[in-house]
C-alpha cells in the first residue's frame, strides 16, 4: 500500500459520519433565521429585504404557481435572501473563507444540507411533518417566540468584529453543537444582520 493510499484510508476512517438529525437540525435552524429575519407584512426582524412568509406576499403568490411545494418554495426563498446577505458581510472580511457562519458552515455540509432541503422539498410532505422544529414559525411572528428559541440554544461568548459579531474559541467539531453556538450567538438583538461566525484556523 502506497503513503498516499494509506493517508486517504487514515483519512477516511477518522472522518466521522455526520447524523441527519444535525443535518435536520442545521437547515431547520437556517428556515427559522431566515423566516424571522423577513422585512414585509408582518415586518419580522427587517434584516433582508424580503416578503415571502407572508399570507398577502410571497405565500400567496407560490400558492398559485407551486400548489405542490408552495410550503417549501416560501422557505426556500427565505433562505436565499438569508444566505445572500450572510454571503455579502462575509465578502467583506479580508479572508472570507475561514468565516463559519449559520448559513456558510464549510463546503461538505452545506452540500448535504442542500441536497437535504431538496429531497425533502420532493417527497410531498408539509415542512413542519417532516421538520418539527419549524412548529415555532406556524402561528406567525411573534418577536418573543423568536427570542425565546434563540436564548434556548444556551449561551455564546462573543466579540465585536469588523464584519459581525465573532464567536471566541474553535468551532465545535460536532455539528449540532456548532450550530447551536451560532444560534445561540444571534442574541442580543440587532437591527441589521450580526453574522454570528467562527474563524476558522488557518
Amino acid at each position: 500500500m502506497s503513503m498516499f493510499h494509506a493517508e486517504n484510508v487514515a483519512t477516511e476512517s477518522e472522518r466521522a459520519p455526520i447524523p441527519m438529525s444535525d443535518i435536520d437540525m442545521a437547515l431547520t435552524s437556517q428556515l427559522v433565521v431566515a423566516w424571522a429575519g423577513e422585512t414585509g407584512e408582518e415586518r419580522g426582524l427587517g434584516w433582508w429585504r424580503s416578503d415571502l412568509a407572508s399570507e398577502y406576499g410571497g405565500e400567496d403568490l407560490f400558492r398559485r404557481l407551486l400548489p405542490g411545494t408552495w410550503r417549501w418554495a416560501v422557505l426556500q426563498g427565505a433562505r436565499q435572501a438569508a444566505r445572500r446577505m450572510d454571503g455579502e458581510l462575509r465578502r467583506q472580511d479580508h479572508d472570507p473563507d475561514r468565516i463559519i457562519s449559520l448559513f456558510s458552515l464549510g463546503f461538505e455540509l452545506d452540500e448535504r444540507i442542500e441536497e437535504r432541503f431538496q429531497d425533502l422539498k420532493r417527497s410531498g410532505r408539509a415542512p413542519h411533518d417532516l421538520l418539527p422544529g419549524l412548529e415555532i414559525i406556524s402561528d406567525g411572528w411573534h418577536r418573543d417566540h423568536f427570542w425565546d428559541w434563540v436564548i434556548g440554544h444556551g449561551e455564546a461568548e462573543a466579540a465585536a468584529s469588523p464584519v459581525g459579531r465573532r464567536l471566541k474559541g474553535n468551532p465545535p467539531i460536532a455539528l449540532d453543537q456548532r450550530v447551536r453556538k451560532l444560534v445561540a450567538a444571534f442574541a442580543p438583538a440587532t437591527k441589521t444582520y450580526p453574522l454570528p461566525h467562527y474563524r476558522r484556523a488557518s
